[in-house]
Parts: structure tokens; C-alpha cells; sequence
């Protein structure tokens, strides 16, 4: 039975084409990976499906009665509401129908007879709902998945206003899947997952017997969890059966495959045409040339893909710092309260260090406290000479209505026009990208403005928090590339080992450090 029906859907922003005539169908129980290189329409796609968007051609038709989750990362968490409120409002229509259920009861003292009987058999129907979705162990439930996504060390009687952006993505993860809709919608969840976390998800997809639509560019996980593979490219969306491995054989031997055929072509049109020149003006060849042409005009052109542009991240390398790059004395970091120990920590001259362990120990709160950008509870650091340091932040939370080539102007004045495009197309965008605001880009595409700011200034140390998040595979393969290749410092929180393994040389487990029972 078909769950979702998308029939020849086509959408753009101005004059940029994102679908075209796009079909799509989805059956009970299917696990879907949905996949394409940033920018090419994954997430405008869920908004389309999910309403949020209106398609500019096309149709969008749901089985009756499904219900829909779809883990929104904008979604906002209102102040003064706890992890443990949030993760309730999954069961809000069963208190309702409790509510529902009283009310009736109520009215029950007012009637008799027929009217009494009819009470008594919604009332009855109300009661098997109720029992049938576990609403009398909601709380047992609610600690269960809680317990699953790490949300129980964090606290689930906290502020969720205070939470870190991996403890936000947690609280609607955790909420959409204690909802258990027919069908689960998931825009890159494991974005600010930490690994142990992401392990407990994987664990939960597999074994999840409903549908979901699965965008991730973590290929370990999407590979573990999908039994089907939707590939968005050049505004269609193809099927392919199988995992992402399986997709890439066949996606590999269909390109070659299209790549002999339009050769063979190219060479046949040649000799046609060339036929053709040759021979119309003469009487005695002029038919055979004229059945050439016909046979040319009829002929299906083979298009192949046009080359999606590689990104280019080579970092620049300032001056050598001093050997000590910083040091900190009985540090203690956190805002309100600890979060971690007195730390003495030493990072020297051609250090890679990846900072790892559950979301919430404060690894972002480390690098800032580090950076001075916030003030530590107690203790010092102290920054070794002649730094100069980069810095990619996890989190942009301000609108930006400036345009990718105002965003780099600002950045680097000295720019000319065509430095600051060919530099913007080195990290991957095109033309259009370029031109657009960086607002209405994906978060891949706003990742790549954000790292081509980061490439293009002098550096002897990087601090990088999360800087694969968004990134599509190939841009992702280019950023380690680059960072092995990196003559400076690093300083890395990443929740992906086969990203930072072979990068760094050492690896910090701020599980070490925390105040928090593990």
C-alpha cells in the first residue's frame, strides 16, 4: 500500500530549476535513504512533501490518516518548558482524549437509556485507545528513549531554552520517535548526535517497522539502517534498490555505460554530418545526403550529466607560532555551574587533536573559554605567541541576508570581484549559488561559504567545531584531505571517527573531564 504518492512534482527559487517532472512513491515499511550533493533539493523536498512548501507543478497525495514526524532542526523549544514538558507533548492526543474520556463520564450522571449506552461505547472505544498506546506508562516510555539519546544525564527536568544545539536536536529526536508516527521524516538527525548516541539510533531505524525518508551524508550510518536509495541529481530522483554501497556500483556502471553511448553518437553525428556537407550540393548524391539529414534530424540526443563542481579547500598557512599554543591551569568551565573539573591541559606546535564524548560535557564551551569568547568559572588560560587562529563555529543562529559575494567581501576588502568568485568556486558553488543570498542556501552550501572564509586567511592553528555537519561526500573527503595536509594546528570536536582518525594525532574523551555521573 502506498504511503506517499508525489506525481510529476517540478519547483525552483527565481530562475534556478530544482525539480523537474519528479515522481516519487513511498510503501509501508520502506527505510529510504534520500541522497544527492548539497544544493541539489533534499531538504526542499521534505518541506514540499511535509506542506511547508508549495511545489510550483505537481501533486503531493497521503494515504488517509497517516501520520506524519519529521525532525525539523528549526523547531522552536519555547522557554520555561522542560526536556521532560517536550518530550510529553508527543502523547498530547492521548491527554486529550483522557480529557475527553472525563468529560463524558461527567455527562454520564445526566442521561440514561440509549444516550447512556452510547456514552458508555465511546467511552469504551476511548479506553482501548488508551491501552492500546501505553498512556498509563507514558512516564516509563518518556525515561526509555530519554535514557536511549543520553537526555536523562542532561537532566529532563532542565530549561530547555539552555540547552547546547545537540541537546535541542536530541529533545526532537526523542520526541518525534516516542510519537511513533507511520512514517518518520529525518533531515540529517545525526547532525550534534554524539557516537554512543548515534549507535542507540541506528539500533532503533533497524528495528523500526514503519517507513522513514532518511537524509544523511553519514554514509557508515545511512548504509546500516536503508534497505532503498533515492538519488536527487540534475533535478530528477531515481530509484535504486539496496543500500548506498549497492547504489554506487550501479550508479558508476550506468554513467560509464551512458558515457560509451554518447561517444558512439557523437562519432556517428560526425560522419553524418559531414556526409551531409559534402555531398547536398552534388545532383547525383543530393537524396543520399537529404535520408542522412532526416536520420540526424530524428536522431535522440545523449546528454551526459554536466560536471558538478569538486570543492577545492586548501588552507592557508601563516607564520610558525610559538610551541606552546596554549595552556590552561585548574580550569573549570560552564556558565551557571561546572561542567567539568579543575583542567590542566597543554596543546604545543603540530598537535591534531580531536575532542570527543557525549553532547552536553561542554567541548563547545571548552574551545570558547579557550578563545575568550566566554568567561570560565574558575581558573586561566593562557594562549602561546604568535597565533593566529581559525576558527569554525558550530552554530550560526543569525539570519544572513547578505549575498555569498558580499559575505567574503566583507571578509577580505582587498578582494577584486573576480578573486572573490573564484575563490567562492573553488569551494564548490556555482554561479547561481554565488549570486544568491546565503539565507536561501542548503546548510551544506552555507558550510562551504562559511570554510571558504576559513581558507583564505593566514592560519598557524584551526578550531573546528563539527565542521562535517551539512557536508556532502565530496566535499567531506576534500575537508580531510585538506586537514591531513595542513602544516598548522588542530583543534577538532567531530562526532564521525572515520572522519577524525586519520587526522588527528591525539585524541581527548571529555568524558574524563565532567562533572556528570556516566
Amino acid at each position: 500500500m502506498s504511503i506517499l504518492t508525489v506525481s510529476n512534482l517540478s519547483h525552483g527559487f527565481g530562475d534556478r530549476e530544482i525539480f523537474k517532472n519528479v515522481s516519487f512513491r513511498l510503501l509501508k515499511g520502506e527505510h529510504v535513504g534520500l541522497i544527492g550533493a548539497n544544493g541539489e533539493g533534499k531538504s526542499t523536498f521534505m518541506n514540499i512533501i511535509t506542506g511547508k512548501l508549495e511545489p510550483d507543478e505537481g501533486q503531493v497525495e497521503w494515504a488517509k490518516r497517516v501520520r506524519v514526524g519529521y525532525l525539523d532542526q528549526h523547531t522552536v523549544l519555547k522557554k520555561g518548558q522542560t526536556i521532560r514538558d517536550v518530550l510529553k507533548e508527543a502523547f498530547k492526543y492521548l491527554f486529550d482524549l483522557e480529557e475527553e474520556m472525563q468529560n463524558l463520564y461527567m455527562r454520564m450522571g445526566e442521561v440514561d437509556g440509549k444516550e447512556l449506552e452510547m456514552l458508555l461505547e465511546e467511552v469504551g472505544t476511548i479506553q482501548d485507545i488508551l491501552d492500546h498506546n501505553d498512556f498509563y506508562i507514558v512516564d516509563a516510555k518518556v525515561e526509555e528513549i530519554a535514557r536511549g539519546l543520553g537526555l536523562e544525564d542532561i537532566g529532563l527536568d532542565r530549561d530547555v531554552n539552555d540547552l547546547s544545539g545537540g541537546q535541542r536536536t536530541k529533545v526532537l529526536l526523542a520526541k518525534l520517535l516516542l510519537e511513533k508516527p507511520d512514517i518518520l521524516l529525518l533531515d540529517e538527525p545525526t547532525n550534534y548526535l554524539d557516537e554512543q548516541h548515534i549507535v542507540w539510533l541506528k539500533r532503533y531505524l533497524l528495528e523500526y517497522e514503519n517507513a522513514f525518508i532518511l537524509i544523511s551524508h553519514d554514509i557508515p550510518f545511512l548504509n546500516s539502517v536503508i534497505n532503498l536509495i533515492y538519488h536527487m541529481e540534475d533535478k530528477e530522483l531515481n530509484r535504486y534498490v539496496g543500500d548506498y554501497d549497492n547504489f554506487v556500483k550501479i550508479y558508476e556502471a550506468k554513467k560509464q555505460q551512458l558515457e560509451a553511448a554518447y561517444k558512439k553518437q557523437q562519432q556517428e553525428i560526425a560522419e553524418l554530418e559531414d556526409f551531409v556537407a559534402r555531398n547536398k550540393a552534388r545532383v547525383a548524391t543530393r537524396n543520399m545526403a537529404m535520408s542522412r539529414q532526416k536520420k540526424l534530424d530524428k536522431m535522440e540526443i545523449i546528454e551526459l550529466s554536466r560536471e558538478k563542481p569538486k570543492p577545492e579547500f586548501n588552507f592557508k598557512e601563516g607564520r610558525t607560532s610559538g610551541k606552546l599554543l596554549f595552556e590552561t591551569k585548574d580550569l573549570v568551565i560552564g556558565y551557571d555551574e561546572p561542567l567539568s573539573k579543575p583542567l590542566n591541559l597543554t596543546m604545543e606546535r603540530g598537535q591534531k587533536i580531536a575532542l570527543i564524548g557525549a553532547n552536553g560535557l561542554g567541548k563547545t564551551t571548552l574551545l570558547k573559554s579557550i578563545l575568550g569568547q566566554i568567561k570560565s568559572v574558575s581558573g586561566t588560560v593562557e594562549l602561546g605567541d604568535y597565533l593566529e587562529i581559525g576558527y569554525f563555529e558550530q552554530e550560526i543562529k543569525d539570519k544572513n541576508n547578505n549575498s555569498c559575494i558580499e559575505e567574503l567581501w566583507q571578509e577580505f576588502p582587498g578582494f577584486t570581484q573576480y578573486e572573490v568568485r573564484a575563490a567562492l568556486a573553488k569551494c564548490g558553488l556555482t554561479t547561481k549559488h554565488i549570486e544568491s543570498k546565503v539565507m536561501v542556501l542548503s546548510g551544506g552550501e552555507q558550510a562551504k561559504v562559511r570554510l571558504c572564509k576559513l581558507i583564505n586567511k593566514e592560519t598557524n592553528m584551526l578550531i573546528l567545531d563539527e565542521p562535517t555537519n551539512h557536508l556532502d561526500v565530496d566535499a567531506k573527503e576534500e575537508l580531510k584531505r585538506a586537514l591531513k595536509q595542513y602544516k598548522g594546528s588542530i583543534l577538532l570536536i567531530c562526532h564521525e571517527p572515520e572522519f577524525y582518525q586519520d587526522v588527528v594525532t591525539d585524541i581527548w574523551n571529555c568524558e574524563n573531564w565532567t562533572t556528570k555521573i556516566f
